[in-house]
């Protein structure tokens, strides 16, 4: 896939050193790039308390929304390490991915992260409710029914936890 042309910004994934997300998050938007990084807030038990932290939903990953132009220019940002590619080019993520992943964070949506391989199963589509229109794969995993959301190529997916009377065949 070539390069966005210089009119059009397109979103790609990025590698960041470790657990420097945040940091070159900061560093790309003080530089007037766009950029998104997924957090999501979770409890987290220490030996004497209980603390809501937030944290980066996918580890190591950030997304920046670059054209041509721009395109080397993001990724010489102090923290990230290179662009997540496909066949040795960087994989465009769709508008629509993006999006979809802000509408779960703000939703509020139980999401899990796994880096596993499912094999193709359902195509299903949510009907109805505050995800009305997400496609995905019907699985069940953990023994719980969940809707399998590829995040493009970058091997990542998304299982949400949706209601069974939400979701029909596509």
């Amino acid at each position: 896939m070539p390069l966005p042309s210089p009119h059009e910004p397109r979103w790609y994934a990025a590698y960041t050193k470790s657990r420097s997300e945040k940091i070159a998050l900061k560093r790309l938007l003080d530089n007037g790039f766009e950029a998104y990084l997924p957090i999501q807030r979770k409890r987290r038990q220490w030996s004497d308390r209980l603390k809501w932290v937030e944290e980066p939903l996918i580890r190591s990953y950030i997304f920046i929304k670059v054209n041509e132009s721009d395109y080397y220019n993001a990724i010489n940002t102090p923290g990230l390490v290179c662009y997540v590619t496909f066949e040795g080019k960087a994989a465009p993520i769709p508008e629509r991915q993006i999006e979809l992943l802000k509408m779960l964070l703000n939703e509020g949506a139980e999401l899990e992260v796994s880096n596993e391989r499912f094999a193709p199963g359902q195509k299903i589509i949510v009907v109805s409710g505050t995800l009305v229109g997400m496609q995905g794969e019907m699985v069940e995993y953990r023994g719980r029914k969940k809707v399998l959301v590829r995040l493009g190529t970058t091997g990542t997916n998304l299982l949400v936890t949706v209601n069974l009377d939400l979701i029909e065949k596509e």
